[in-house]
């Protein structure tokens, strides 16, 4: 895989205004992290690290940032996303050394259809779609795949049934849920739903005049009594 080198300045000031100004030259803030050093406020272009986005590892793609003369081996640590435009407004960076492992977040892929989905009339249903891993920065696995093929109803697949090699440690707890089969919806909560339709029926047979009567003759008694203060009023001028 070729390197990837994203170039970054360095910047002094800090602020909204400031920030307003670098997106409209078509830049974004960002500030590097790590490796010991205080944070370094930088500014880089949005483009390049939207492609490192769109990567395969994505947020855990391992690349230089050049700053100051000076490449520095980095992931991204955030980053910022205006909702309405999806445009990126801001990125952080943490440095790595390559001999120290760290921790980040990889995505969990299923592969294959379920037997208890084929044959069985079950729906797949994908509880654990990150899983919290440690390994050295060139060890870091674009996506965790697990098949589901063999999963039967009603059974789970588990993080202690993943396989993801001796080079990765899996930090997210064993007994977490990664997927598994259930009976439909429709099948499981008929009983409530034939329940909760008695009940609105039942609702629905109880005369609501009362209800009305009892609102009409506050409404009554309320209007009165703004009639008699309104002639007390009246009666004082």
């Amino acid at each position: 895989m070729p390197e990837i080198v994203v170039a970054a300045s360095s910047r002094t000031e800090t602020g909204k205004n400031c920030n307003r100004r670098l997106r409209a030259q078509g830049l974004i803030p960002g500030v590097l992290y790590g490796a010991g050093k205080p944070p370094a406020s930088l500014s880089v272009s949005p483009k390049e690290i939207v492609s490192i986005l769109r990567s395969g590892a994505g947020e855990n793609t391992l690349f230089d940032l050049e700053l100051a003369g000076a490449r520095r081996k980095v992931i991204l640590k955030e980053f910022q996303v205006e909702p309405l435009k999806d445009r990126l407004l801001h990125a952080d960076f943490f440095e790595v050394a390559l001999d120290k492992p760290i921790q980040v977040d990889v995505h969990v892929e299923l592969h294959g259809v379920p037997v208890g989905v084929k044959t069985q009339g079950g729906l797949l249903d994908f509880v654990t779609r990150e899983l919290e891993i440690e390994c050295l920065p060139l060890d870091i696995p674009q996506k965790v795949v697990v098949d589901v093929s063999g999963l039967e109803l009603g059974r789970h697949l588990r993080v202690s049934d993943l396989v993801v090699g001796d080079k990765v440690k899996v930090l997210t707890g064993p007994e977490v849920v990664v997927a598994h089969v259930v009976a439909p919806k429709a099948e499981v909560s008929a009983t409530a739903e034939a329940e909760a339709e008695a009940a609105a029926a039942t609702a629905a047979a109880e005369p609501e005049v009362i209800k009305k009567g009892k609102t009409e003759v506050e409404g009554e008694e309320k209007a009165d009594k703004k009639g008699e203060k309104k002639a007390e009023k009246k009666e004082k001028k």
